[in-house]
């Protein structure tokens, strides 16, 4: 009952947590470069209570807490002065990206966090960290421990160049040189295209070495590449699934329920792993999957409101273009009607994708 209390109250936080960032981002922005907001609200409407204003801006506290939103001045008409369609171009997209900009840096910092708990990871070297019985991987000779250096001769720079080949390769042998201690092996293995996705081609479970923190400021340059390496993958789904690199399984988006069962399942497992064993036994080191699921969260609220799909910040960017490259502004009534259409579609979308999320949520199975 407290894990399942405390799962579900994660949730919320970090679910309602993550778009206020975002609408923060938009409101600071907007008042650095002198575009007024007339309300920065807390939760969504109906109005609760208005906390107090400050420079022209009433700051409101709303019934459902699930995020807040931004009232700017003008939005939508460019006849409004000091509003944000009567801006500069340059400012308002500064405007639209500062919100996922804001969720980016969310997750930058919650990796820096990440790390400071388990270690600095070396990100150019692949280690394995489990074998499957009877799996390919058992049968060729790989070991816990080993370090692979080259698959056909191919240097391996990171595990999606390692995942990537195997898929390429399946069912036929692949040469595989391994450093173990101070050895360096050359083995065959067959990947194999009968075993599922969790059971995986050759059946190994792959990592990067860890090596300690030193101190906080440590972590900065990891996190970035490791934020801008999370980005990269969000962005690479859709054209590694029709490659067949990635089974479409694996590509799976996940809704609220889903998300609300990860939380969940992240949560108890890190409470658990930080509970002195009954038995005696030695402790296991603590895990950190609410952190892991707090930085995919943010990292893909961020990456998605910049895709450019009408009604989303990326669309409105989109649109703000010509205006630039052309000094031509797309009237103001046509880019309302696009995002209006867009943003009927974008609900209609959600509604069935959350309806089936419901029915059939996404299984997450934490190793």
């Amino acid at each position: 009952m407290y894990i399942g209390l405390l799962g579900g109250l994660t949730f919320v936080l970090v679910f309602a947590g993550s778009i206020l960032l975002h609408e923060f981002g938009h409101f600071f922005v907007a008042r650095l470069l002198h575009i007024e907001v007339d309300e920065f609200g807390i939760g969504f409407p109906p109005r609760l209570i208005k906390l107090f204003r400050w420079k022209g801006t009433d700051f409101t506290l709303n019934w459902i807490p699930l995020g807040g939103f931004n009232r700017i001045k003008g939005e939508d008409d460019p006849t409004v002065p000091g509003g944000m369609a009567a801006a500069n171009p340059w400012k308002r997209i500064l405007v639209m990206l500062a919100g996922a900009s804001m969720n980016l840096l969310t997750a930058f910092f919650a990796f820096t966090l990440y790390f400071s708990q388990t270690g600095l990871p070396d990100y150019k070297t692949v280690e394995i960290a489990g074998v499957m019985s009877a799996s390919p991987a058992q049968q060729s000779g790989i070991q816990v421990g080993d370090q692979i250096l080259t698959v056909n001769s191919q240097a391996v720079h990171n595990i999606q160049q390692i995942q990537a080949y195997t898929h390429a390769h399946l069912n036929q042998p692949l040469k595989i040189t391994l450093k173990r201690g101070t050895q360096v092996l050359s083995l065959t293995i067959t990947p194999l295209s009968s075993r599922t996705a969790q059971q995986g081609a050759m059946g190994v479970l792959l990592t990067n070495p860890i090596r300690p923190v030193g101190s906080w400021f440590d972590t900065i340059p990891i996190s970035f590449e490791a934020t801008g390496g999370a980005i990269g993958d969000l962005l690479s789904l859709p054209g590694r699934v029709l490659a067949g690199t990635l089974p479409a399984q694996d590509a799976q988006l996940a809704g609220p329920r889903s998300i609300w069962d990860l939380f969940q399942q992240a949560v108890a497992r890190d409470v658990q792993s930080r509970e002195q064993p009954s038995d005696g036994a030695p402790a296991q080191p603590p895990t950190n999957y609410t952190l892991s699921v707090i930085i995919s969260l943010t990292l893909s609220l961020g990456v998605i409101n910049l895709l450019p799909i009408p009604a989303l910040d990326g669309g409105r960017i989109f649109m703000t273009l010509p205006e630039i490259i052309l000094r031509r502004r797309i009237p103001v009534r046509y880019q309302n009607m696009i995002n209006g259409i867009g943003f009927v579609v974008l609900l209609t979308l959600l509604g069935f994708f959350y309806i089936k999320d419901i029915i059939n949520p996404v299984t997450f199975n934490l190793p």
